[in-house]
């Protein structure tokens, strides 16, 4: 077998996405750990951190965007995007449902 190995270049969008997937993780660490906003709020940043995080490596890891003219990406982003909501909505309706039955 004549196999090469492939290596991949590392490209200015490769080191634009991770220097903002590191500040979009350090932000809620942050917000936690420093206690620096009400629980509610940081609630809110750390889900909306999430988005962004999750965009940022659809697009720049990835190289998925959303007006792409590959019908496999689109269909791996539709993909991806049901998978998210089905993980989110079964995780928010465990949660719920455990705390009514724990009585809080």
């Amino acid at each position: 077998m004549n196999s090469k190995p492939t290596t991949s270049a590392v490209t200015p969008a490769h080191i634009t996405g991770f220097v903002l997937a590191v500040l979009l993780t350090a932000i809620p660490f942050t917000a936690v750990g420093l206690n620096l906003l009400a629980p509610q709020t940081t609630i809110l940043v750390i889900a909306i951190t999430a988005v962004v995080q999750i965009i940022v490596h659809l697009r720049f890891f990835l190289d998925i965007r959303i007006k792409s003219d590959r019908p496999r990406a689109n269909i791996s982003l539709v993909f991806a995007v049901v998978l998210l909501f089905i993980m989110i909505g079964g995780t928010i309706w465990i949660m719920t449902d455990l705390a009514f039955r724990m009585g809080h």
